[in-house]
């Protein structure tokens, strides 16, 4: 018999760190970590299974669909937003094809199994794209459907793959004489800029904030690459694993979409530069503005709605911008470098 597990890609990385964590916790389903590297000393006790691979390897995934029963896939491996600017096409091929192939092993478990297979998918803020800096300034909190016009690769394949993700669970092959609908349970949430204690960033347009803390606590000059007037919604890592965790126990009847927004606090590079010094105050902290880089900040939203998640599955944050810093930031962070 095949052995029953829950799949996590990209386990490596920031979500996939903290991730794994909870899971090994709140699950008692086998885990598999899937990720380009050798899993990290400090994951690989959270996992019983562990495979060194690419998601384009169809090889690699149908050995996984011959071997095991999967559950669950939280798909998190992507090459994220500044890093895709330089490698469009390899950006697509692995957001976009990389997670069709997940997709398609998806169904594929459902069918053999007899059971619908949930998959979560972390899409961005990066899906919006305000065409002005004043439109930005007047929209307001912006909801799910609004703004859709992302102005980089990352954001075009984060959008494409939310609707790739719905035709897999609602139209799939909708011509058969046998649907496929329900087979695969998407659920996706557009997730802010993070904030981690545990990694360090990876190459997100959002690093400006994470990047200030942890070179303020190695005691590390550091130049922010964008204006200090630039808004942008923020949680911390604690609050995007606990929203994700939430989404995925979520009753299915209870949910009215299949993408939603969730947030915790929208301070400025300013704001974040303020409250770093209170902790941090002999940390220097510039700006060099990077403008490539900032016109893509510029073109995100500076804060987002997320009633709907809170209204169908009682989303609500643990922290807001003080808590953040006073009660997870700066006591891990102190911790991590053993100050």
């Amino acid at each position: 018999m095949r052995k029953p597990i829950i799949l996590i890609t990209g386990a490596n990385g920031e979500i996939g760190h903290g991730l794994i964590r909870s899971l090994s916790q709140s699950s008692q389903t086998d885990k598999m970590g899937l990720d380009l590297d050798n899993l990290d000393k400090s994951i690989r006790p959270h996992v019983q299974e562990s495979l060194q691979g690419n998601i384009l390897d169809r090889n690699l995934l149908e050995r996984i669909n011959a071997e095991f029963e999967v559950s669950a896939i939280y798909h998190l491996a992507a090459i994220l937003s500044t890093r895709a600017e330089f490698s469009p096409m390899t950006a697509h091929d692995v957001n976009v094809g990389g997670t069709i192939n997940l997709l398609h092993l998806a169904m594929e478990q459902s069918i053999s199994r007899g059971q619908p297979v949930k998959f979560f998918f972390p899409s961005s803020i990066a899906v919006y794209g305000m065409n002005s800096l004043d439109a930005k300034n007047l929209a307001g909190p912006v909801g799910e459907d609004e703004y859709r016009h992302p102005e980089t690769i990352y954001g075009c394949n984060k959008l494409y793959c939310e609707n790739l993700g719905i035709y897999f669970s609602r139209f799939y092959k909708r011509l058969s004489a046998v649907s496929s609908r329900g087979r695969v349970d998407f659920r996706s949430i557009r997730l802010p800029g993070l904030i981690s204690t545990q990694t360090l960033p990876a190459g997100g347009t959002s690093d400006f904030a994470p990047e200030m803390i942890h070179r303020a606590a190695q005691n590390k000059p550091y130049h922010c690459f964008v204006r200090d007037d630039s808004t942008i919604p923020f949680m911390t890592m604690e609050d995007a694993i606990n929203a994700i965790l939430k989404l995925m126990e979520a009753e299915e009847d209870s949910l009215s979409r299949s993408v939603y927004n969730v947030t915790s606090f929208s301070p400025s590079a300013g704001e974040f530069r303020d409250k770093t010094l209170t902790y941090f105050p002999k940390a220097k902290i510039d700006y060099i503005i990077n403008d490539k880089r900032q016109s893509i900040v510029d073109s995100w939203p500076a804060q987002v709605d997320d009633s709907k998640a809170r209204k169908d599955w009682s989303w609500k944050p643990k922290y807001d911008f003080d808590s953040a810093f006073e009660n997870y930031l700066i006591p891990e962070i102190k911790k991590r470098y053993e100050i």
